[in-house]
């Protein structure tokens, strides 16, 4: 076991040398109101160099990365992040240049945006974008804002109601709460798309729009699109699309084709930038013509061959994230969209649907399919075949763990019991996927005959399995506590 940084430390001990001084010392109180000085030392650890490179060296082999194996976490798209993003993210205009730079020293950066944002227009099929919002949580509320803004300026204040599927993102009614509409939710049929009769139910002139995943979180591809956007259309609300599965839908289908008014594009899910702890996220949103006005502030505008931050725009909702948005996400989204161009970016959505279609064949015999019907990008499995025995889906998960495996989404979408959400993404060769699969598939079979294995999982981490509801309960990470 590795010990922690502070358990190295010795009174002392340096691992930097700074040279002598070539300024007069001042003393701090004369530069610093004694209101914001440290009473106390700091408490950092003192080692020496070595000793911190080992050290951070060790514990990131002990995570695991997508370049170590498959991360198949549906719903949230760890793909493969091809290394050129990282070395364009890293050239020194971009990587350098200060966010407060005046407009006309920054003209590089201004025309990277504008092409990204007709990148994601084109690729959308719809008018306008923005892109400020720093997540696809983010982007949800950017979106919601605008749909209330513009039934606010047609004085239309009845319109109350956001219409969500039950088996939507938790984000979606979160975003619509926080911007002060009241959530109703649709039902999911049968076969796991929304019910068209509950959903004509619910619908009327106080409804402000529904926001729709498509292909939806089980991996199903709404092909009723057409008699839903009829119905939202027809009641006067707008059509909200999350994107978080457009990875699926690349130069197969646009959402401005199915009629959506809005749609947030996760950079970092659909175009491989860096996700979760790897990186800040974004989630631009492309709208149609009818949302352009209450876009966020500022625009970027070409205006003959220079690039302006256009600020006047009386009907926005206003900033939503500080100076542009993350920029450096930006430049590795484009390297991405650039080096596949359109056939390749249909390629992309074709290879993610084959890898997922062919893993689910290679489980069907060993696990339950709830909705056995052609998947898109990922697909929903559940556990109840193991859970009758007395192995859960989170026993298993835990299992994986062993073989070196990160989990899939466990738990999610809610619809279904003991669920496993499964994506293997495009970058996934048949070998690995196979290799995957012969995994499951022999978790599946100690459930049935070595339960005590599965149930006793993980064995072979540097961390053990955790009880859960404790951990949350008394929290205590800090090594101080812990000396006291």
């Amino acid at each position: 076991m590795e010990q922690l940084i502070f358990e190295k430390s010795r009174s002392g001990r340096k691992g930097y040398t700074l040279p002598e001084l070539d300024v007069p010392k001042v003393e701090t109180e004369k530069l610093i109101s004694k209101n914001f000085i440290r009473k106390t030392e700091l408490g950092l650890p003192e080692v020496s160099e070595n000793e911190i490179a080992r050290h951070f060296v060790k514990l990131s082999h002990l995570n695991y990365c997508i370049e170590e194996g498959v991360y198949p976490l549906g719903s949230c798209t760890m793909k493969y992040n091809p290394k050129v993003n990282e070395k364009t993210a890293s050239i020194a205009g971009f990587a350098e240049l200060h966010p407060c730079i005046d407009e006309k020293y920054s003209q590089g950066a201004l025309q990277l945006m504008y092409e990204l944002g007709e990148s994601l227009k084109a690729i959308a099929g719809l008018q306008g974008v923005s892109l400020q919002p720093s997540a696809g949580s983010q982007g949800e509320l950017t979106g919601i804002l605008m749909i209330r803004a513009y039934h606010l300026d047609r004085r239309d204040t009845k319109r109350t109601k956001i219409l969500i599927p039950d088996s939507a993102h938790g984000t979606n009614p979160a975003s619509a709460a926080i911007a002060g509409f009241e959530i109703v939710s649709i039902n999911s049929n049968s076969d796991g798309k929304v019910d068209i009769e509950d959903l004509a139910k619910k619908v009327g002139d106080d409804v402000a729009g529904f926001m729709l995943t498509n292909p939806n979180t089980l991996g199903i591809f709404e092909n009723q699109i057409v008699e839903i956007e009829k119905l939202i259309h027809g009641c006067g609300g707008l059509m909200y699309m999350d994107g978080a599965n457009l990875n699926a839908l690349l130069g197969v289908v646009r959402p401005g084709d199915m009629k959506f008014d809005c749609v947030h594009i996760n950079l970092h899910k659909t175009f491989a930038t860096p996700h979760g702890g790897g990186g800040p996220g974004a989630g631009p949103v492309c709208v149609s013509e009818k949302l352009i006005p209450y876009l966020p502030i500022p625009q970027i505008v070409k205006e003959g061959e220079k690039y302006i931050l256009k600020e006047d725009n009386p009907k926005s909702i206003g900033k939503l994230h500080t100076y542009f948005g993350n920029f450096s996400v930006f430049v590795r989204a484009l390297t991405y969209i650039r080096m596949n161009g359109a056939d390749g970016l249909f390629g992309i959505s074709k290879n993610a649907i084959i890898n997922a279609n062919y893993l689910k064949e290679l489980l069907k015999k060993d696990f339950e399919f709830p909705f056995d019907d052609r998947c898109m990008h990922e697909f929903v499995m559940s556990g109840d075949k193991q859970k009758k025995i007395g192995v859960s889906t989170k026993d298993m998960a835990k299992r994986m763990l062993d073989y070196g495996y990160h989990a899939p989404t466990i738990y999610f979408p809610l619809i279904v019991h003991e669920s496993m959400l499964v994506e293997t993404t495009e970058t996934e060769t048949k070998e690995s996927i196979d290799k995957f699969a012969d995994t499951l598939i022999k978790i599946a079979k100690e459930a049935e005959t070595q339960p005590k294995l599965v149930l006793n999982s993980p064995s072979t981490t540097p961390v053990k399995r955790l009880d859960d509801a404790l951990a949350a309960r008394d929290l205590n990470i800090s090594w101080f506590a812990k000396k006291k």
